[in-house]
């Protein structure tokens, strides 16, 4: 079995793209994710791990809905308050970024985000210390000018800009 380090440098080596998921009332939350992707067009559905012992896995299951914020390239200061446990909790840690309530949910969605996604829960699955969060999409739009931002991605342990 690979020890945890070893494991870590090993998918490092895989590049993501950088997310914010947000949760609305009863308990608004968000966190930097990259465990993201598309599971299905038809119906539209993406997922999401979280680890269970994280505030916004709970804050989901309250919620049963959520959004996600693909993050540009310019947004890793976002991306790096949303990984800091030490924000303020509730409402009050979306004080310090520009944002607006998603059209079909509530939840905060970031302002310039390259791309964000609504969604209502679809399915929780349990695997390891995560679980695994598919929401079937409600609301899905994309910034007009998507290579002028470029993205953020996350590779080999740290931030980097995709800019084409």
């Amino acid at each position: 079995m690979t020890d945890r380090a070893e494991l870590r440098r090993v998918l490092g080596a895989f590049t993501t793209g950088v997310t914010v998921v947000t949760t609305g009332w009863p308990r608004p939350h968000g966190m930097t994710a990259n465990a993201f992707t598309s599971v299905s067009l038809d119906p539209p559905l993406i997922l999401v791990c979280v680890a269970h012992t994280a505030r916004l896995h709970r804050a989901i299951h309250e919620a049963g809905a959520f959004a996600v914020s693909v993050l540009s390239a310019d947004q890793e200061p976002v991306a790096r308050y949303f990984a800091d446990s030490a924000r303020p909790d509730g409402s009050a840690q979306f004080d310090q970024v520009e944002w607006f309530p998603g059209p079909h949910t509530a939840a905060p969605m970031l302002a310039h985000a390259a791309a964000g996604l609504e969604c209502k829960l679809d399915a929780v699955f349990d695997s390891g210390d995560h679980s695994i969060v598919v929401g079937e999409v409600v609301h899905a739009q994309r910034d007009a000018e998507p290579a002028a931002t470029g993205a953020l991605t996350f590779f080999d342990g740290g931030f980097r800009r995709l800019i084409l």
